[in-house]
């Protein structure tokens, strides 16, 4: 039964005879030769495996960084006699080339850059392995860079600056849009004025007109009546309806009239007392609009 022995799937086993190679065995059911004094030296395995390598480096503006490395690597079946005997320690031997590689990349390299150049790392990594490794029998298949971490220090320091160029962004936006807020309320005041400007304008010519429409009116009505007694009339009537408008109104108070019918320069025509009522009419329209009357 010692002559017998199997190998186990996805591997070969190497057969020696007399201590040296003789043959490779493929996996399942095997026999040796003892004529030959044949006998197993070991097996290799066809799979792929994977070599994780933590390495410490420094980068360009010296800081202190941490990288994991995945090497992922395949025996090549062409070179089975390299891959088991001129290799001692095949893992070793990898992860000893990958420092090396890593040592020689990282310190080309800013902090701020390796985030963004790590595939170029890794594929300097996997060249150079590939050109050492192949010899040896080994094939790399991929190289990874899974993890990049700074000194507890500077990762804090790199996230402060971070949370400030944030704030810095944000507290601009807010400036923005506190100076939008600002125009548009100017631009809507102005024009909130301007269109009050019109509707002024708009009243005093439609008083005017009235005015004036009135005053024919009447003469055509009242051949006897001049154009200066029917203007009084009119502006007493006016003067009387403003009058009762701002009393009906809550906040209004009482509006006192000035009257001296012995007022220099009055007539009977009512000179000086159509003065006063023009003055009084005059001064309740400002009122009127600010909602308050005064003497």
């Amino acid at each position: 039964m010692g002559l017998c022995y199997s190998v186990e799937s996805s591997n070969v086993g190497m057969v020696e005879s007399c201590g040296k190679f003789s043959r490779t065995a493929p996996a399942g059911f095997n026999c040796l030769n003892p004529l030959a004094c044949e006998s197993v030296a070991g097996t290799i395995s066809l799979r792929l495996q994977q070599l994780v390598v933590p390495v410490e480096t420094k980068t360009r503006d010296n800081v202190f960084v941490h990288l994991t490395v995945s090497i992922q690597y395949q025996a090549i079946w062409d070179k089975i006699f390299d891959a088991y005997y001129r290799l001692t320690n095949p893992v070793q031997q990898i992860t000893a080339y990958v420092f090396d590689v890593v040592r020689a990349e990282v310190p080309k390299t800013d902090l701020d850059d390796i985030f963004l150049t790590k595939d170029e790392i890794a594929k300097a990594i996997k060249d150079e392995l590939s050109t050492i490794m192949e010899d040896f029998g080994y094939t790399i298949l991929k190289t990874l860079i899974t993890d990049i971490q700074p000194d507890i220090v500077v990762k804090n320091a790199m996230n402060q600056i971070n949370v400030a160029q944030r704030e810095k962004h944000a507290a601009s936006d807010r400036a923005e849009a506190e100076k939008i807020t600002i125009v548009k309320a100017a631009e809507a005041a102005a024009e909130s004025q301007y269109l009050q400007g019109v509707g002024i304008a708009r009243q005093r010519m439609a008083i005017i007109d009235g005015l004036r429409d009135s005053v024919v009116n009447f003469q055509q009505g009242i051949d006897v009546a001049d154009a200066a007694d029917i203007m009084e009339l009119v502006l007493a009537t006016q003067y009387f309806d403003t009058l009762k408008d701002v009393g009906a109104k809550s906040n209004g108070t009482t509006v006192f009239v000035p009257f001296d019918g012995h007022e220099e320069g009055s007539s009977s025509t009512g000179g000086g007392l159509s003065k006063q009522i023009r003055d009084g009419f005059l001064q309740s329209e400002a009122a009127k609009k600010r909602g308050v009357t005064r003497n």
